[in-house]
């Protein structure tokens, strides 16, 4: 606040004395009309203060908001390269598990105990999976949604996730807005955010699951970056539980970070939540207040098209085959399972651990080449370069690609055009064969 002092009779040492003691200004009485310009001058000065202060402020907050979006980024980029690196090994891990249960009989031990390795590999590929969408590089089906009627179809789902002595409410809102989404993404938010309001009550309390249609405007985007301002569909799931402190907000969606004891937990939960909330072009917000309780809001973008209608196929065994098979992978363990697995199904099959020797064993194969199955990273030359090489020697060739990474990353990447043939590792054995002769006897562009 401006403070101006106003004497009949002071010296010009206390004058300076009073200035540097907090005073704004001096005014002598026999002056006084000095004072009118004064305390505008006072005035004007607290304003531009206050104002630079007010943007100081912001500046700080914009920065630590640019750090924690660097930070995500950075962390999102190592996730991706650890899921890119384990699926290659969980691909071999369960070609080999599949090969061993078809040499034994259903009731051997060894059936049992491999059934139980798959069981682990498959849930550990359920964990690369979840890394992959926290880096927003998973494979994404959007359709056209009503959130009411996902939140509705799970309701006995979601009420056995959680402890007798919490309530569960759900809160509908009318007429709500419809989303573009994944419907197995919003499914997993659900279960995850739910599954985190259950944790944090212990002792029992109130678990509500709210809908409702907001429209952001610039004024809340500007506090809230990365949002952007339009129409939007909320989700909310509110909990009576212990709250959070600064430090855990700033870090709960941060892969890996958990307030869990040991084993209890992986830390990846809202770390996929915030993942796929950004692939749909959302964004989420958390308010918390430790021994209150917390809520967290995820703003998708509303949409004005139609709800997609659900379309179930049957699902057939894949056939087998007797084309002739070109297999580039790098990593031995993956070429060999997916050689055998190939071989076993009838197919006659080429092996080439890299470029190269791939160009020569199809230059020495005068024969019909059917396919090429290639691994989109190899040493040298990338996927669809080898594959524009083979090309020239056999155009008769159809191309199959696949990849630790999604095809998400790979085309953002610039490495496949959106229409190329595509398996994402890890995937089994009826995965591989069923892209393999949807791609053969159909020519489908979208492998698996």
């Amino acid at each position: 606040m401006p403070f101006i002092m106003v004497s009949g009779q002071l010296g010009e040492e206390a004058a300076v004395e009073s200035v540097r003691g907090g005073a704004t200004d001096y005014v002598l009485k026999q002056r006084l009309s000095r004072l009118g310009p004064s305390v505008r001058r006072a005035l004007a000065e607290a304003d531009d203060r206050s104002k630079r202060k007010q943007a100081e402020e912001a500046l700080r907050k914009s920065e630590d908001q640019l750090r924690h979006v660097q930070k995500m980024e950075a962390v999102g980029r190592l996730a991706a390269g650890v899921a890119h690196d384990f699926n290659n090994l969980l691909t071999a891990i369960i070609g080999y598990t599949q090969l061993m249960q078809r040499r034994f009989p259903p009731d051997h031990p060894a059936t049992k105990d491999a059934g139980e390795v798959l069981g682990a590999a498959e849930r550990a590929a359920s964990l690369t999976r979840q890394l992959l969408i926290f880096s927003r590089q998973q494979v994404l089906k959007p359709r056209v949604l009503d959130l009411n009627g996902i939140v509705s179809g799970m309701d006995r789902i979601l009420r056995g996730l959680i402890d007798a002595g919490i309530d569960f409410l759900a809160v509908p809102a009318r007429d709500l807005g419809r989303i573009k989404a994944d419907p197995g993404h919003v499914e997993q938010v659900l279960v995850n955010l739910v599954v985190n309001a259950r944790d944090a009550m212990p002792s029992g309390g109130r678990l509500t699951i709210e809908t409702a249609n907001i429209e952001l405007d610039e004024h809340y985007v500007l506090d809230h970056p990365p949002a952007q301002p339009g129409r939007y569909v909320v989700l909310a799931v509110t909990d009576s539980g212990c709250g959070m402190d600064a430090e855990t907000q700033a870090r709960i969606f941060e892969p890996f970070y958990t307030t869990k004891e040991v084993g209890k937990g992986t830390g990846l939960g809202l770390s996929t939540v915030h993942g796929i909330v950004h692939q749909c072009g959302g964004h989420i917000d958390v308010y918390s207040e430790i021994g209150v309780g917390s809520v967290f809001k995820v703003y998708l973008p509303r949409v004005d098209e139609a709800v997609d209608p659900v379309v179930s196929r049957g699902v057939e065994p894949p056939a087998p085959g007797t084309e002739t098979v070109l297999l580039v992978e790098d990593h031995a363990r993956v070429r060999n399972v997916i050689a055998e697995t190939l071989r076993l199904n009838g197919y006659t099959v080429l092996e080439a651990a890299e470029p190269g020797e791939a160009m020569s064993r199809a230059h020495e194969h005068p024969a019909r080449l059917d396919l090429l199955l290639t691994d989109v990273m190899l040493p040298g030359m990338n996927g669809p370069e080898l594959a524009r090489a083979i090309a020239r020697r056999h155009p008769e060739a159809r191309v199959l690609f696949m990849s630790g990474y999604t095809d998400n990353a790979v085309i953002h990447q610039g490495l496949l055009g959106s229409g190329a043939a595509f398996l994402q590792k890890p995937f089994t054995a009826e995965g591989l064969l069923r892209g393999i002769r949807a791609l053969l006897d159909n020519g489908l562009r979208e492998a698996a």
